[in-house]
């Protein structure tokens, strides 16, 4: 009895240093960010005059901004929902060819991140020197037949790639959809558009709007296109306008912060509204029910329908990707091509640079271990919630869950400005980076290794402890073998976000703790388009060794095991 009773306050105990802890790096940045904002003055100490609600008055002049961000962020939702679930109505419920290859295309836009896809559509779309424009008035068209500056050209390029993201949670949804009930509508005599609009949408309503409101969220506190897109036609966000007042001088600190506050509150009335919509959801994965998803013989539209997820596919992936391979092979890019004026001195220009060989360097380095760390970290907090009975679990949830309420770029201003006033020299080190990346993603992967640890029974860890094995014996047998794909797939879910993350990272890097994206931003602003295309490149080619190396070896441990 004395024994178990130790264990127990052991457990308790310790589940309540890791809840502190969590709380301390996840919250503490939000209170300074909170104290900024109600500064007066110029948000200095000496400038400083005290506290009150000033900053957050002045706020209405910049209506305008507030008005952009609404705009961009509706239209880009509303495209990238229909987008989401037009593709996911086709590649599960219709006999479309090459059906299995072409879902997994829809997750490559992940990939291809939102900076590279911003890059690769300034160089096509931008009204004067777009590539596209270009051709068009050389055909003898006038204007621009594309304009990708504006508010509904950034919202188009934005919803290219979160359109990927409605795909994921709109067709985990349809998959659950006994199709007999659509089969009945059209035994009655609905047609397809019929039945897909009275029947299919109603069903999945619920996950619509989940993926709605998240995606809308994302959208608020979108940055890399918005920034790359906007900047040159003093088109202003919210996240850009933020990371202009903090980088001007003199920064306009307490502002900045005020906007912040402003976007942090609505993005966490959309986090809350997203919660409250799954919550109570099964995730249970093997059920009783006696139909399996069959897709519907939709005829010759099949071909159709195939033609518009190819479109989909090649102007989120591959259009930008050709894109910027072309605009790097140039001496200087030009819309219409000439054999003289290809080359591969940009690549050897970057790769020769010691600040982007630096660069490359610091961000795998902080990409393996957030990724380890974050594995480690965000595994026991999985393990806590859902197989421990911990007092405080539910706040622990909520402490994790805490960053995706909160805009990167918004987080990591609270974090600079945490920091700056600790007598602890971290600022502009890598440490603060690693610091900023494990906090941001811990609801990516909690989410992970909780869907996976979600499924298995809890009997077959109590198995083990009947036979005697103690809880690292258990841990070590039963439970990491069956939860390895979660802790692989969360893994390489951290180390791609770390490698690629702007928003987290253009405001804390310091001269000695250069990453990538931010240098990639830098040769946007200072340098070629040719040779910030190249570094693109390297980048994404960087990513792709790592995850085909990481691939490869757990393929190989899995056939030894």
């Amino acid at each position: 009895m004395a024994t178990s009773a130790f264990k127990s306050r052991r457990s308790a105990i310790s589940g309540i240093a890791i809840i502190v802890v969590i709380g301390v790096f996840v919250l503490y940045p939000i209170f300074f960010l909170f104290q900024a904002a109600l500064k007066q003055g110029d948000g200095t100490v000496d400038g400083s005059t005290g506290y009150g609600l000033g900053n957050f008055a002045r706020l209405p002049s910049y209506g305008s901004i507030v008005w952009n961000t609404l705009e961009v962020s509706v239209v880009a939702t509303i495209i990238a929902i229909i987008v989401g679930f037009l593709i996911a109505y086709i590649l599960t419920r219709t006999n479309v060819p090459f059906r299995r290859g072409l879902e997994q295309l829809m997750a490559v836009p992940y990939y291809v991140t939102p900076l590279l896809g911003a890059l690769a559509w300034g160089l096509l779309g931008e009204p004067h020197s777009g590539y596209i424009n270009i051709l068009w008035r050389a055909l003898g068209g006038e204007g621009a037949i594309i304009n990708v500056t504006s508010a509904m050209g950034i919202a188009w390029v934005m919803a290219l790639f979160e359109g990927s993201v409605a795909f994921v949670m709109i067709s985990a949804v349809m998959q659950s959809i006994d199709p007999s009930l659509e089969e009945a509508s059209q035994v009655i005599g609905a047609s397809r558009i019929n039945t897909m609009l009275r029947v299919t949408l109603p069903l999945v309503a619920p996950g619509v709007l989940g993926a709605l409101v998240y995606v809308f969220a994302e959208m608020l506190g979108s940055f890399s296109a918005a920034l790359v897109l906007g900047t040159p036609s003093r088109f202003y966000v919210l996240t850009t306008a933020i990371y202009l007042m903090v980088t001007q001088y003199p920064p306009r600190i307490p502002l900045a912060a005020a906007m912040g506050v402003v976007l942090f509150a609505v993005m966490f009335l959309m986090t809350y509204l997203y919660r409250r919509m799954i919550a109570g959801r099964s995730y249970v994965t093997v059920s009783g029910k006696a139909f399996r998803p069959r897709p519907v013989d939709v005829g010759g539209l099949r071909w159709v329908y195939l033609v518009l997820v190819g479109a989909y596919i090649f102007l989120a992936v591959v259009l930008p990707m050709l894109t910027l391979v072309y605009v790097s092979l140039q001496q200087l890019a030009t819309a219409l091509p000439s054999w003289s004026n290809f080359t591969f001195e940009h690549y050897r220009v970057a790769l020769s640079q010691n600040a982007v060989r630096y660069a490359i360097r610091n961000s795998l380095e902080l990409g393996v271990i957030t990724a380890t760390i974050g594995v480690a970290l965000t595994g026991t907090i999985s393990w806590l919630l859902h197989r421990t009975k911990l007092p405080g679990r539910a706040t622990l949830e909520y402490i994790s869950m805490f960053p995706q309420a909160v805009p990167r770029l918004v987080f990591a201003f609270g974090i600079m400005w945490a920091w700056l006033v600790i007598p602890i020299p971290v600022y502009g080190t890598i440490w603060l980076l690693l610091i900023a990346y494990v906090t941001v993603f811990l609801p990516l992967g909690v989410r992970t290794i909780s869907s996976v640890l979600m499924q298995l029974d809890k009997t077959l860890d109590e198995c083990g402890q009947v036979c005697g094995a103690n809880w690292f014996q258990r841990l070590r047998t039963i439970n990491i073998p069956l939860l390895r794909p979660g802790i692989m797939a969360a893994w390489m879910l951290l180390f791609i976000g770390s490698v690629r993350e702007l928003g987290a990272s253009i405001l804390l890097v310091g001269p000695n703790s250069e990453v990538l994206t931010p240098a990639i931003v830098d040769a946007w602003n200072f340098s070629s388009s040719e040779l910030t295309a190249a570094m693109a490149l390297i980048q994404t080619v960087v990513v792709g060794v790592v995850i085909v190396i990481f691939t490869v070896l757990m393929r190989r441990r899995d056939l030894k095991g």
